[in-house]
């Protein structure tokens, strides 16, 4: 359906570019030309884009020239920015008109040589490991324990974006970094080289090669521990290359507070043509660009959000001017009418074939699924298969499956459970739950014999979705070695925070997982910045319940 709806957008947005160019036919106007103004350190990225949209419209004219300290939020203009503290002024301008159209990020990078360089890879570093590096007489001791008090030599670039991203990532005041400001990145990046023991804070693109696909000579990225659990985890490998670094960045695995956005700025919602078909070109075709660039595309979600911005009419300057001549309305009316008729027919065949897709939600942004949407009740022992366990005071244990699960799934048609006098060993099959016939097989986190299992589940399977950790409990267990099998669980703490992990996880499966069948996921399940939609799996076929199965549950056991 969101393909669909994108469609309909783009028609509608041709649709107002030919309604105005039958006004200026029937109203002759000198020729536009689009005046751009690129910032610094995007400029290149906006030649890359003038050309590209030249290639395309040879006889569409664009004047590009770089920001100065003294520009100006003018009228007619658009700007490329980056979120810099110096384009505030213009960002914050009541009736400036924004749309975001890719996204950069500031990384920490390293001498290759440097001999901690290995274990830093392993464990990576937090936020609090990078506030003492920027700290006044930080050495390599205060990160790795064991190594001798060598002093580290930390430079920032002299951007504003990146102080101010690196302040709030160690949530350092600005004016106390102690780190040496340098004026440009290429002069840090040679400081770093020369110094094995010397850490930078720049853009991702200041240390990128000339062809864009790895780093510079030398030059290391150094891993961020996002989660704070002491190691890099496998799915959190994402700093080998450029294009790892950037996809792993929109899914969730690279701090936001490092992860800034390029926005297009105009002083009010451009009319100039040249204007909008550009900003519709670097929102989809664009993106190519954008990405052998060395910064992150936006995405499904916002390139439609930004196809409807461009679409919407603008209202006349001049309340008082006449209406367009009967020719334009006339175009306007039948040009409305075909996109309709368009639209349905499109939305028949979507209906017709409708076994064939994956259906999706409308651009209506959904309910988001994170760390924040899921319940877990203080007191119970949560299993890395979602399984929950209790102990009663009559010593058997209750388990069921943890709310993350039921978030993914959506509500349950059916379950297929054992019945009471199996016997049951930790990691065992347990329970199936389907939906509409798509299934999963979940373990059990203790060993024991099933004494009563929720009848009421077999009749009401949804009652597992409503109350999943009360009246949705599913086996009675009587234990046979809770003592060590509780051992391996996690409590309200520790499962929060493993939670942060699985939603990583989660996103990476999404993101990796799609067949030559599944290509509509990033649209269906990812929303602006890699926030996941609610009950992300049920509307997917059932090819990609299995794939969860196999990449997801089953590793997790």
């Amino acid at each position: 359906m969101k393909t669909l709806i994108s469609t309909f957008f783009v028609l509608s947005f041709l649709l107002f570019n030919t309604a105005s160019f039958s006004v200026e036919n029937d109203n002759p106007q000198r020729e536009q030309t689009l005046q751009i103004v690129s910032s610094p350190e995007i400029f290149d990225l906006a030649s890359n884009w003038v050309a590209g949209f030249g290639n395309l419209h040879p006889d569409q004219k664009i004047d590009l020239r770089i920001q100065s300290d003294e520009t100006a939020l003018q009228e007619g203009n658009l700007y490329l920015l980056t979120n810099t503290n110096n384009h505030l002024s213009m960002e914050n301008n009541e009736t400036a008109w924004k749309l975001i159209v890719g996204h950069d990020l500031v990384v920490p990078v390293i001498n290759s040589r440097n001999p901690l360089l290995a274990e830093i890879n392993i464990k990576g570093l937090t936020a609090d490991d990078f506030a003492r590096l920027i700290s006044e007489k930080s050495d390599w001791s205060m990160i790795i324990k064991g190594t001798s008090n060598t002093p580290v030599k930390s430079y920032i670039v002299d951007n504003q974006n990146v102080i101010t991203r690196i302040a709030g990532f160690t949530k350092t005041d600005e004016t106390r970094l102690a780190a040496t400001k340098i004026g440009s990145a290429a002069e840090l990046i040679s400081l770093v080289q020369q110094n094995v023991n010397a850490i930078g804070f720049c853009n991702l693109t200041d240390v990128l090669n000339d062809g864009k696909d790895g780093f510079t000579n030398q030059i290391s990225i150094v891993p961020v521990d996002k989660n704070r659990n002491g190691r890099i985890d496998s799915f959190e490998k994402i700093y080998d290359n450029p294009a790892s670094l950037t996809r792993g960045a929109w899914i969730g695995k690279y701090p936001r507070v490092l992860s800034g956005d390029i926005y297009a700025l105009a002083a009010k919602k451009p009319t100039n043509q040249v204007a909008l078909h550009f900003m519709a070109y670097i929102t989809e075709n664009g993106q190519e660009l954008v990405k052998n660039s060395g910064y992150s595309i936006i995405s499904s979600a916002q390139k439609a959000a930004n196809m409807l911005a461009l679409a919407n009419p603008v209202p006349p300057s001049d309340p008082g001017k006449s209406a367009p001549a009967i020719s334009t309305g006339l175009i306007i009316i039948i040009g409305f009418t075909a996109i309709a008729v368009l639209f349905l027919v499109l939305l028949f065949a979507f209906n017709r074939n409708r076994s064939n897709f994956i259906e999706s939600e409308d651009i209506e942004i959904t309910p988001a699924l994170n760390e924040n949407s899921i319940a877990a009740p203080r007191g119970l022992y949560y299993d890395k298969t979602h399984i929950w366990a209790f102990m009663e005071q009559d010593g058997f244990v209750k388990i069921g499956i943890d709310d993350f699960l039921k978030h993914v799934t959506g509500s349950l048609t059916s379950l297929k459970m054992k019945s009471p006098g199996v016997k049951v060993r930790k990691g065992e099959k347990i329970l199936t739950i389907i939906r509409d016939g798509k299934q999963l097989e979940l373990y059990s986190p203790v060993s024991g014999f099933i004494r009563k299992q929720n009848e009421s589940l077999l009749k009401y399977p949804s009652g597992i979705n409503s109350l999943p950790y009360t009246e949705g409990w599913v086996y009675q267990i009587e234990p046979v070695n809770w003592v060590r099998e509780v051992s391996f669980m996690l409590m309200f703490d520790k499962y929060k925070e493993w939670l942060q992990d699985e939603f990583v996880r989660m996103r990476d499966f999404l993101a990796l997982s799609a067949n030559s069948n599944t290509v509509v996921y990033q649209q269906v399940v990812l929303q602006d910045g890699g926030e996941l939609k609610d009950n992300v799996l049920a509307d997917l076929g059932p090819e990609v319940w299995e794939d969860f199965q196999t990449r997801f549950i089953d590793t997790s056991k």
